[in-house]
């Protein structure tokens, strides 16, 4: 085992019973996710959400529905990155108009907005995307994939302490198949299959989070040989909590990692290649960048966030539990680094 941190093993409540405090036995990271997020109260500090990125070759895809607590978000963007062209659509709504449970995936997340209509649903073989909008230039876009769940698959899942009061549950999901099809227009892209491998990435968010925090987090997914190797790694948010995001899975079987990753890039030249690292060699990973997406958004009180996340190829390797090196060279995926300040 290549961590300090306590594996948990039956179901826990994230919170004390008055939703009020992080619970003791939360502390801890698991498999599959077992957490309850049992938020109540401290209205404008929680936050939740479910995030879905496809890794599709030539094609990226990510889908949000969310709730923090002073409104509610959906969002669907899709890039082609040779090309550059990109697009999507998202609508703000009320925090009331989107519902996410407290057991993550045993619910439908759905909302039919005029700007977007879009549908998370979970079954016992996996999750259904999809989503209907108009582009700005008046074009429909339709959004069909399947995230397979093989039976099996290991998920990341840790609780991040910041201290008893401001807290985040993470459930993060790697390598797992996908299928079916984006359109735009007259444009049809095929997702897996006779497309190529494509893979889903999940982020699933609960707690309470700083008002001002600067984080990494960069995932990858794809075969080395015989294998199936996906990657989650994070830096900056979780750095002296007791606790990480770090650990890849080989042919469905986690690793975790409790030790902070070294991650060496640079904010200015987004485009050059991260280099993420354990100072123990369990991972070491080189990202080659082929398309950035640069977000930037401010209010006039101060509040905002900026963000570089870039999509390309990882290639390194990684070290199992159980000794056995596997070595990669194009494993799908991407990396960022977020500024935030205010909620």
């Amino acid at each position: 085992m290549t961590t300090h941190e306590r594996e948990l093993f039956d179901p826990v409540d994230l919170c004390t019973p008055d939703g009020d405090r992080l619970a003791a036995a939360a502390r801890g990271w698991s498999r599959t996710p077992l957490h309850r997020a049992n938020l109540h109260g401290h209205h404008g500090r929680n936050k939740r959400w479910d995030y879905w990125a496809v890794l599709a070759g030539d094609l990226v895809v990510s889908a949000v529905y969310a709730d923090i607590d002073h409104l509610g978000l959906i969002d669907v963007w899709w890039a082609d990155i040779p090309s550059g062209d990109d697009g999507g659509a998202s609508a703000v709504v009320a925090s009331d108009a989107v519902s996410l449970p407290e057991r993550c995936g045993t619910v439908p997340l759905t909302l039919a907005h005029p700007d977007l209509d879009i549908a998370m649903t979970d079954d016992g073989t996996g999750t259904r995307l999809t989503a209907t909008w108009r582009e700005p230039d008046g074009r429909a876009g339709a959004l069909d994939v399947a995230v397979a769940l093989p039976p099996g698959h290991e998920s990341l899942n840790v609780v991040i302490p910041w201290d008893d009061e401001v807290f985040t549950f993470t459930s993060k999901h790697q390598a797992r198949p996908a299928t079916g099809t984006l359109e735009v227009g007259d444009r049809r892209w095929v997702v897996g299959g006779s497309g190529g491998d494509a893979w889903g990435v999940l982020d699933v968010g609960r707690g309470r989070w700083p008002s001002t925090i600067t984080w990494n987090w960069g995932s990858g997914a794809g075969r080395a040989g015989d294998h199936v190797v996906g990657l989650n790694v994070g830096a900056r948010w979780t750095e002296g909590t007791g606790f990480t995001e770090n650990g890849f899975v080989v042919d469905g079987v986690l690793t975790k990692i409790g030790r902070e990753l070294r991650w060496d890039y640079d904010w200015d030249d987004p485009m050059a290649p991260w280099r993420i690292s354990d100072p123990e060699g369990q991972l070491d990973v080189t990202l080659t960048p082929r398309y950035d997406k640069h977000s930037r958004s401010g209010r006039d009180d101060g509040r905002g966030s900026e963000t570089h996340q870039v999509f390309g190829t990882f290639a390194g390797s990684v070290r199992t539990d159980d000794g056995r090196t596997v070595t990669f060279d194009a494993l799908q995926g991407f990396a960022e680094e977020v500024r935030h300040r205010g909620w």
